[in-house]
């Protein structure tokens, strides 16, 4: 993200802002800024008596101003980092009589995940002036695959397409959580390894063979062993393959699959970028396109939208999950 190197540039530049809030629904670039400031404003030597660290449970807006006055002590700086800050959302509007004069030599961090602040009121209006707002926006799933391409690239590593999008549909869009899993690899792989599907399976406990990435793929190719033997697994393994995430996958994938029959252009190229998919995978979703007619896509999504409810325990309660899946295939199979 361009945004974060330019902001971790300027820190580096010593071009230092008073008051920097982080805000969003996606953590982990408000953290990893945070943990930038905190590792890289002030010298190891100085962060004793000028860098503090409070939790936005733990104290008041009065008390993190109080702190912020204070001068800093044989530095340049004092850096205060304000953790959970979402926590004082209530009183957060208070900060404003500070953000109007900030301390000079106070860097003041705000991590204030999860959410943001109403863009209408005054304290947003007075931090645009003399502040950094960063937001940082949750990726859309099918953003996630290129991001970890990104971020192993930085390191680097590569990864299949296959095995970034096993992480994706285990993983979900949570970006702390694909980067710890990350990590875990870069310590067992050489830097340069391509990062495949097999050391997702061996080092992660993702299936590669056995996930929605392959039940997506077998219904697409309307290859009933196949989906049945992944069905099996999952109703074998339900703790880590959960139906409601089953039949969401299921629900997005028969979506594109319509969008794609409403296309003039269905060339793969054009496909790929319409529906927001790799154009690794765009050959799965043109087999699938003619093995389901629109009528029948159409037919299947709304049997989608039964079992969405079903998957939520509504007039089912005593219908096993596997058994719920094994009738969810025979209705798109027919």
């Amino acid at each position: 993200m361009d945004e974060v190197k330019q902001l971790v540039t300027d820190i580096k530049n010593r071009k230092l802002k008073p008051i920097y809030f982080l805000m969003g629904e996606e953590a982990y670039y408000t953290d990893k800024i945070s943990e930038f400031i905190e590792s890289n404003v002030l010298a190891e030597e100085e962060r004793g008596f000028n860098q503090m660290v409070l939790y936005g449970r733990d104290v008041t807006i009065d008390d993190i101003v109080s702190n912020a006055k204070r001068y800093p002590m044989m530095a340049e700086y004092q850096v205060i980092i304000v953790k959970e800050a979402q926590d004082l959302s209530r009183t957060i509007e208070n900060l404003i009589h500070y953000v109007k004069n900030p301390q000079s030599t106070t860097i003041l961090v705000f991590n204030y995940k999860y959410k943001t602040l109403d863009k209408r009121k005054a304290l947003y209006k007075a931090l645009k002036k003399d502040a950094v707002i960063f937001e940082s926006k949750k990726l859309y799933e099918n953003q996630v695959p290129d991001w970890i391409k990104r971020v192993l690239a930085s390191k680097k590593y590569t990864i299949e397409p296959k095995a970034a999008q096993m992480l994706v549909e285990f993983l979900g869009t949570d970006l702390s959580k694909i980067n710890n899993e990350l990590e875990k690899l870069q310590i067992i792989l050489p830097k340069g390894t391509q990062i495949t599907a097999e050391n997702i399976e061996e080092n992660i406990g993702i299936s590669k063979d056995f996930n929605n990435f392959e039940l997506r793929k077998a219904v697409g190719n309307r290859d009933l062993l196949k989906a049945f033997q992944i069905v099996k697994y999952f109703s074998d393994n339900p703790k880590d393959n959960p139906m409601l995430v089953t039949v969401s996958l299921l629900f997005s994938f028969f979506s594109q699959l319509l969008y794609i029959h409403g296309l003039n252009d269905k060339s793969p190229r054009n496909i790929s970028a319409a529906i927001g998919v790799n154009p690794y995978f765009v050959n799965d979703y043109i087999t699938a396109s003619k093995n389901y007619p629109m009528r029948k896509v159409s037919a299947i999504i709304a049997s989608l939208r039964d079992f969405d409810v079903k998957s939520k325990g509504v007039g089912s309660n005593s219908v096993p999950q596997g058994d719920l899946l094994k009738e969810l295939l025979v209705n798109i199979f027919a």
